[in-house]
């Protein structure tokens, strides 16, 4: 591997807490051959890392999130290699999907094509106002694809159609109300909006929150009724844990200490 293909993604885990910074910030954090397995990598570590909570993916500098798949990695493709790289591309998508921990984006600067797919595959997405979003792939004479799928769940089919019909490029306010993106913060308080949104995940029981993580992966691809059938199954197994009596009646406590306090 040549010394430039080293460390171009970085694990950083502090406590419950762990980072993963795509780090090609001179070429847009651009997703190449050697980051894709770099970051399957460390995806797969994660997904038997202990204690984990919660997992924020970035990319390094204020330039990009992720400026799309690296062109030079695409140019000489073939359709056997062409299928490959796409699969290897998507691959990385399904195990951000398949963390049981919730992954936030954090999202500064652009976010484009594959890029934009890794961000739709995080459960959340928070950017700061000068982040730009767009799947440009027709430009380049091949179509958007894979994890493309998620954006009519996010934002509808005629935006969906909009974005991978015309690679407009969309500003990160449009991208919030569009529902593309969850939170918009000014620069300097991006990572402060992370840590909340975090710190808000984290006060909830661990257990829960992979369940409930899981229920609304599959609630994607289920009937309605199928989805409420799952859900039942899943309530019922949270009984097993004494968590959520215990919670409950810690809550009924605070309730009744309120209303003698006003008395």
């Amino acid at each position: 591997m040549m010394n430039d293909e080293l460390n171009l993604v970085l694990c950083d885990v502090q406590g419950d807490i762990a980072t993963l910074t795509l780090n090609d910030p001179s070429k847009l954090n651009a997703l190449s051959k050697p980051m894709i397995a770099q970051l399957a990598l460390q995806l797969q570590r994660l997904q038997t890392q202990p204690g984990l909570r919660a997992v924020i993916l970035t990319g390094a500098g204020n330039k990009a999130f992720i400026g799309g798949a690296n062109v030079h990695s695409m140019a000489d493709l073939d359709p056997v290699t062409g299928r490959r790289f796409i699969t290897s591309v998507h691959e990385v998508c399904h195990a951000i999907r398949m963390l049981p921990v919730p992954v936030i984006a954090r999202i500064d600067g652009h976010a484009l094509g594959g890029g934009l797919e890794i961000a739709v595959s995080c459960d959340l997405r928070i950017a700061s106002d000068r982040s730009k979003f767009a799947m440009p792939e027709v430009r380049l004479g091949v179509p958007s694809v894979i994890e493309t799928i998620l954006l009519p769940g996010l934002i509808g089919w005629g935006r969906t159609r909009m974005l991978v019909y015309t690679a407009r490029s969309i500003d990160a306010k449009t991208a919030y109300d569009w529902g593309l993106v969850e939170e918009v913060a000014a620069p300097n308080a991006l990572d402060a909006a992370v840590r909340r949104c975090v710190d808000e995940i984290m006060a909830s029981d661990p257990d829960v929150i992979e369940s409930q993580k899981r229920l609304v992966r599959e609630w994607e691809s289920m009937s309605i009724e199928r989805g409420i059938a799952y859900s039942i199954d899943e309530f019922e197994k949270t009984w097993h844990r004494p968590e959520p009596g215990k919670r409950m009646k810690a809550f009924v406590q605070h309730l009744e200490e309120r209303k003698s306090a006003k008395k």
